[in-house]
């Protein structure tokens, strides 16, 4: 069954006083396409993140958010400088000295200098961190491939109307081909029947010769052939269990160009027509297949 490569997911994991929350968005791309945002912190674990996505999708640019929380009770710390606070002690001292100033130094003064006290966090065990992570991830990525599967079963009955109707089209224009040699050749016989009105008899052979020269020209069965087999692979892609995207890509490249060639070779304006028609839905097609996986 086909995926879409558009989806949104989001996951939320807590082990121990660590919750780590995910939201992912895919959208279409040529290839595997993972972009990370996370706290700084968090970045070492960002190639195993990768590979926990690339084991569901293959293709697509995947953009992960990451947050992490810690409500453990003793995370915020606090440490003092010590050199800074005896210089700024010492500071005080000789600007009392040398100013000649009565009074004492205390701890208030002290900490009103910048940066004396200043706070740290707890530094986080990476084995903490990376369990919650992998499983909020695991769990994002999983529904995020839910997802890609239920946008690929409306994709896959829109492709499956589409190419139920060219192929109901398709066996019209096989119809209205098989009466173009005969218009051919009586257009052929009243062309050269009006310039040789005052003249002899044309040879019947060569005339013959050259509406069938003019028919073959004009023969668009191979063509035809090759686009039923083009909708009988079309059909046996998107019903299979591999990423499908690329191989439907270069299959409608097939599809145009001998919609091309019959519409160069038509010489009925019903069978132009149909096959603009056709191109027209081929194309609404291909804008679809950009959003297969």
């Amino acid at each position: 069954m086909i995926k879409s490569m558009t989806a949104f997911s989001q996951g939320s994991k807590t082990h121990g006083t660590i919750t780590a929350d995910v939201t992912i968005r895919s959208y279409n791309s040529r290839h595997l396409d993972v972009s990370f945002y996370c706290p700084e912190f968090c970045q070492v674990f960002e190639e195993d993140i990768k590979k926990i996505i690339a084991k569901t999708h293959d293709r697509g640019r995947i953009d992960i958010k990451l947050f992490i929380r810690d409500d453990a009770k003793d995370l915020d710390q606090f440490e003092v400088d010590e050199a800074k606070a005896i210089s700024y002690f010492q500071a005080l001292k000789k600007i009392k000295q040398d100013l000649n100033l009565s009074g004492d130094i205390y701890l208030t003064d002290i900490l009103a200098a910048r940066n004396v006290i200043v706070s740290s966090k707890k530094e986080q065990d990476s084995k903490d961190l990376w369990e919650p992570i992998r499983l909020c991830v695991e769990t994002a990525s999983a529904d995020l491939d839910i997802m890609r599967r239920e946008e690929g079963k409306n994709l896959y009955s829109d492709l499956t109307s589409r190419i139920d109707y060219i192929e109901k089209n398709l066996k019209q224009i096989e119809k209205d081909a098989a009466k173009i040699p005969p218009i051919y050749k009586q257009r052929l016989m009243e062309r050269i029947s009006y310039l040789t009105s005052d003249t002899e008899e044309l040879d019947p052979v060569r005339i013959s010769q050259e509406a069938a020269i003019l028919a073959d020209k004009s023969d668009v069965s191979e063509e035809i052939v090759r686009l039923y087999s083009h909708i009988r692979q079309f059909r046996d892609i998107i019903d299979s269990d591999n990423s499908q995207g690329r191989k439907l890509n270069f299959l409608i490249q097939e599809f145009n160009r001998e919609f091309n060639t019959i519409g160069s070779k038509a010489g009925n304006a019903s069978l132009s027509h149909r096959v603009v028609d056709l191109k027209s839905e081929l194309e609404k097609i291909r804008e679809q297949v950009q959003n297969i996986e």
